[in-house]
């Protein structure tokens, strides 16, 4: 093993690579320096023996002479003492360091050794973390989004200010946090295990959606955002959530989506109010058939009592011929109820020939009551949708009657309505033509707007609704300029891709 000697000790400190000044225990002045410390400040060792502390200081008060002697005396009574400190170069250049000093028991008497180093880019990084510190700060105090860091037990390692107020937690800082799964409800629960199990390290960022009940009165909220895995060394690991409050737009939706209920319940009973006249009119002829064939029998039965015997073939016809109008009754009951007991609310496969079929009847009570005459016109090949048929027959209906409507107050000559069915390329197009004034074209934006109408009675919520079906039937519908008059409304649904992929083109002339 080497053998050191007194001289090699102080080799060996003046090749340090450190910044050592030496000062003496009682007097404080300084009495040596190694050439790393006379390099950074600039000075010879002749130079730097007599200087005090306001020659190699920074001129502020916080680095005075009186302040600088308290330190190096603390390390005299303490042993050690550390201080930030700003040393000033021969060139003027401020040095900001950490500055340790140490009592030194010496032979020829007691010294306090300062090691400096160079702390200035370490300052830097700092204020430049404070302040983005307290711009994230700023930044996070007034947004909506929650973020936290879930441990690989579940648990909350971190949770922003805004996510404890969305989760409605303890905002004092270090209060204790549950489990954010014990605030989930159980459908939830599973949804948010699952995810959290996905996020893997250096994995994408998942989609994250979880609902929760808050407050005595148990409201539900719910929750979305992203999650991925973080491993940030010596600080924080598990899942990063970024999350939030939604609860309004998903309580807006399910309002929309009984509000789309309660339409189509309107759309899928409203055939029967719009029915209601031509059918009493249609009734009206059978019942009064039924009631002079049944009078007619009764005073034939009644002649018998006084000797009058009635042919037994004549009642008999009265009867039958009451019997038959009972079945014409019957059989015009029995079509409304076939159309309006189909009340399904899940699409299916349909053709639109079938459907306009379907409503046929209906529009030819309503154009017989209103001296209308009508022609039908159907596609030579079946045109295949996805719809729920009576939602997509009441909005055949909606246009049917109303062109039916305008053209009673048109002479007998021009009231005619045309119904037709094509394909488009790949749509299925329904078109319904009236020989009326036709429609203003200030008014073509508004048409189907809800409660616009043209009428002097009517609230206007029928073009409103075949809008609103075929919208969700992902079709269009519009209006046009009848040519060489009147109005043209038509509506436009996908086929199904089969029939689409065919390039079936049938367009009428």
């Amino acid at each position: 093993m080497a053998q050191f000697e007194s001289g090699d000790f102080q080799r060996m400190v003046q090749a340090m690579s450190s910044c050592i000044i030496v000062h003496d225990a009682a007097t404080k002045a300084i009495v040596w320096a190694n050439p790393a410390a006379c390099a950074v400040l600039g000075f010879t060792l002749e130079e730097l023996l007599p200087l005090k502390a306001p020659d190699m200081s920074a001129h502020t008060a916080r680095y005075g002479r009186d302040i600088g002697l308290r330190w190096l005396q603390g390390a005299v009574e303490r042993g050690i003492n550390i201080i930030e400190w700003c040393y000033r170069s021969k060139q003027g250049e401020d040095i900001m360091s950490e500055a340790v000093a140490t009592l030194v028991h010496l032979s020829g008497g007691d010294v306090i050794m300062v090691q400096f180093r160079d702390i200035a880019r370490e300052e830097q990084a700092r204020r430049q973390m404070k302040r983005l510190e307290s711009r994230l700060k700023e930044f996070m105090q007034d947004s909506d989004e929650g973020v936290a860091v879930l441990d690989a037990d579940g648990r909350f390692a971190y949770l922003s200010a805004a996510g404890r107020q969305l989760l409605h937690l303890d905002a004092a800082p270090g209060a204790a946090l549950p489990l954010l799964r014990s605030l989930c409800v159980t459908d939830s629960r599973h949804e948010l295990e699952r995810v959290l199990a996905l996020a893997l390290p250096d994995g994408p960022a998942l989609s994250l959606g979880f609902s929760t009940t808050t407050g005595a009165e148990g409201r539900r909220r719910w929750f979305q955002g992203s999650c991925r895995h973080i491993d940030i060394e010596g600080d924080l690991t598990g899942h990063l959530l970024h999350f939030r409050d939604i609860s309004e737009q998903v309580e807006a939706a399910r309002a929309r989506r009984d509000q789309q209920a309660a339409l189509e319940y309107l759309a899928r009973h409203n055939a029967m109010g719009e029915m209601a006249g031509a059918i009493a009119h249609e009734l009206s002829q059978p019942l009064a058939a039924i009631r002079n064939y049944i009078e007619g029998t009764s005073l034939r039965l009644r002649g018998a009592a006084t000797d009058k015997h009635p042919a037994r073939e004549d009642l008999l016809f009265g009867l039958d011929a009451a019997a038959r109008q009972v079945d014409h009754a019957s059989a015009i009951i029995s079509s409304v109820r076939a159309y309006v007991v189909k009340l399904e609310q899940t699409e299916a496969p349909a053709d639109l020939n079938a459907i306009l079929a379907d409503t046929r009847y209906f529009i030819e009570l309503k154009a017989a009551e209103a001296g209308v005459r009508l022609a039908f016109e159907f596609a030579p090949q079946p045109l295949m949708i996805s719809c729920e048929k009576v939602l997509i027959g009441q909005v055949i209906l909606n246009l049917a009657f109303n062109a039916i409507e305008e053209m009673q107050r048109a002479p007998q000559a021009r009231r005619r309505v045309q119904l037709w069915c094509q394909a488009d390329g790949g749509r299925a197009l329904l078109s319904v033509r009236d020989q009326g004034e036709g429609i203003a074209a200030a008014l073509h934006e508004r048409l189907f707007d809800g409660f616009f109408t043209s009428k002097v009675s009517g609230n206007g919520i029928g073009l409103a609704l075949c809008k609103n079906i075929i919208g969700r039937h992902r079709g269009d519908i519009w209006a046009e300029q009848g040519a060489p008059g009147g109005a043209l409304f038509r509506f436009a649904l996908p086929l199904l891709p089969r029939l689409a992929d065919s390039g079936v083109q049938q367009l009428r002339p």
